[in-house]
């Protein structure tokens, strides 16, 4: 099994700044794409970045220039740092990792429990 562990989320005013954290651990041989979603109240889940095994990213256009993912592998750790936030950056964040746990098995998709993040205007 693996676990994910995020942190970083809070209240911050418009313009401001915040890193979101998700760290993996348990049984893991090899983690392929990580990404990060967000749901806001009353909207589906979306896809806000993407970060390969081979460091290419991949971001939606509302927070692109804004937003930068990043991923250190010895750590399997993943970040998002968050800029010039925006009122409707305000979400629940969701971490999503795409996780080997062994040599014969197959990639399993795990996610993290959500952190809030509120920007406020």
């Amino acid at each position: 099994q693996v676990q994910l562990v995020e942190s970083g989320g809070g209240l911050v005013q418009a313009g401001g700044s915040l890193r979101l954290s998700c760290a993996a651990s348990g049984r893991i041989l090899s983690i392929n794409f990580m990404e990060w979603y967000r749901q806001a109240p009353g909207k589906q889940r979306e896809l806000v970045a993407t970060i390969f095994s081979g460091g290419t990213t991949a971001y939606t256009d509302s927070v692109k220039g804004r937003f930068t993912i990043s991923r250190d592998n010895a750590k399997n750790t993943l970040y998002l740092q968050m800029n010039s936030l925006k009122p409707e950056d305000t979400a629940v964040y969701y971490c999503k990792v795409n996780v080997l746990a062994s040599r014969s098995g197959v990639p399993s998709i795990y996610w993290g429990q959500g952190t809030q993040v509120t920007v406020s205007s």
